[in-house]
């Protein structure tokens, strides 16, 4: 395989990088200049030079509490994977069966958690199960309807062409309907796993949960209590950045996976 001997400004890759870090460089400047500039209380909106000067300051706990919220997300995503594959391969066997579960599927979807998850941590009894079972709901969905979409979304040509040669079953879905359903499933973990965040943070925002076992969650909700709003936006910005990385992870699972075969990773 020869290198690749472009200029590095030509590269795809340079400016996915380059371009996004430079716009977010020039509204952190803007940021920065006009709280200075406006005079704007920290209490009110603290300039990104203190949030960063918090951030170092409190690195100890909120990190702490990072490590928490990432428990919680693991899990609720690891959960979310597995049940959502098993209820997809259930529903691809049948049509009278997807019809007839699908819609609460759909219902786990759109029931807001923040109004279950008070039931559900009265239910479990378990802090820590309590929250994963609330992220798990919010991170389920995803997974559920794109993998069930890319196992249903195999060449006619190709099923014809299985049932022909008489493939059972578990030879079509092996060697036909799971190739087909990866790029939709990689599609739904890119999601899922953000949802999962999300609903970790929700739920710990519902539990109220202190002490040592406190998410980032619970930091935004003391910070904002005692009005140490550089700290919240500490912890926002700790929330943003795990998303962003749990973003960038699933994709690059996804073009690890699909790059040698599939053309959405051939480019």
């Amino acid at each position: 395989m020869k290198p690749n001997t472009d200029p590095l400004v030509n590269r795809p890759g340079f400016w996915r990088v380059v371009a996004p870090l430079s716009i977010g460089i020039a509204l952190l400047l803007m940021w920065q200049i006009v709280c200075t500039l406006l005079e704007v209380p920290p209490y009110l909106v603290p300039t990104p030079a203190l949030i960063a000067k918090t951030l170092v300051a409190d690195w100890g706990m909120l990190m702490e509490s990072l490590l928490v919220t990432l428990k919680i997300t693991f899990l609720a995503f690891v959960l979310a994977v597995i049940l959502g594959v098993a209820i997809a391969f259930v529903f691809v066997q049948s049509r009278f069966i997807e019809v007839s579960l699908f819609p609460y599927a759909i219902i786990l979807q759109v029931t807001p958690i923040v109004a279950i998850a008070p039931l559900i941590i009265i239910w479990v009894k378990d802090t820590t199960a309590a929250l994963t079972v609330c992220a798990t709901i919010m991170a389920l969905f995803p997974i559920i309807s794109n993998t069930t979409l890319g196992l249903r979304s195999v060449n006619p040509g190709l099923l014809n062409l299985f049932r022909l040669n008489k493939a059972t079953r578990w030879q079509t879905l092996r060697r036909l309907r799971i190739p087909s359903a990866l790029p939709y499933f990689f599609g739904g973990l890119r999601i899922s796993s953000g949802l999962a965040l999300i609903g970790a943070v929700v739920a710990e925002f519902v539990a109220g949960t202190g002490g040592t076992g406190s998410g980032l969650a619970y930091q935004i909700l003391q910070a904002g209590f005692q009005l140490n709003i550089p700290r919240l936006f500490a912890a926002l910005l700790l929330i943003t950045l795990t998303g962003i990385l749990l973003f960038w992870l699933m994709s690059a699972l996804s073009r690890a996976m699909l790059a040698g075969w599939h053309e959405s990773e051939m480019a």
